[in-house]
């Protein structure tokens, strides 16, 4: 229990400090949720997304699960989306990966882990869809950066996918999905370009994505040759 007072201690200290630096901070924050932007990523403890993207709390709404996966029969996640979207007017669902993803090279490997086997599956899937993109690489640390990119490219399509972001464009509202990725070794996110406004778009990044160049062994990853991180846009 010595390590849960801590916890209790550092948030009172926390709270301490917000309080003498905005004083109204957290009346402010209890009265309104309006965050501009919901978060799919993974449920690593090393990629928090608010420390990462330098927001606030009530700024980025999210959900996370293993491998940031995104599937049509999870009502946990649609949920979230519906909420999200219907509910609190989001502008933005960035579905965002790591290089490292445990998850994900569990699934490049076919390693065994017990129940979280079943959730991976849907990443053995996504292995599956590009064995042969993957195949082509140099490296086993080539082909789990690459599955890590190929793997946000999948689910934000299928976030596109999805009948609430399907209803949420048929009614005219202003919504981009985005697919970015984190690295543990320089804490930076990476645009994977396949930001979305309609159906139509998400398919045409997706075909472009997949067809991107592959990470390599001891380089950067894959999106070295981009020009990094493209904030989303109020």
């Amino acid at each position: 229990m010595g390590d849960l007072r801590d916890l209790l201690e550092n948030n009172r200290r926390w709270a301490e400090q917000v309080r003498v630096q905005d004083p109204g901070f957290f009346e402010r924050l209890a009265s309104i949720q309006t965050p501009r932007i919901l978060w799919i990523g993974c449920s690593d403890s090393r990629v928090p997304a608010n420390q990462i993207t330098g927001q606030q709390p009530g700024e980025v709404f999210v959900h996370r699960n293993v491998a940031n996966v995104v599937v049509h029969t999870d009502l946990n996640c649609l949920s979230a989306m519906q909420f999200a979207v219907d509910v609190l007017g989001v502008r933005h669902i960035i579905v965002c990966g790591h290089y490292g993803c445990g998850g994900v090279k569990a699934a490049l490997e076919g390693q065994r882990l017990g129940l979280s086997d079943n959730w991976l599956r849907h990443v053995e899937d996504v292995r599956d869809t590009h064995a042969a993109a993957l195949a082509g690489l140099s490296s086993d640390a080539a082909r789990l950066d690459r599955l890590c990119e190929l793997n946000v490219v999948e689910q934000v399509l299928h976030v596109a996918q999805t009948t609430v972001m399907r209803d949420a464009w048929a009614r005219g509202q202003d919504v981009t999905v985005h697919g970015w990725i984190y690295a543990l070794r320089d804490g930076r996110l990476r645009d994977l370009h396949v930001s979305a406004a309609s159906a139509d778009e998400a398919m045409s990044a997706y075909s472009a994505a997949v067809r991107g160049p592959a990470a390599q062994a001891g380089d950067e990853p894959a999106t070295r040759a981009r020009s990094g991180v493209n904030r989303a846009r109020p």
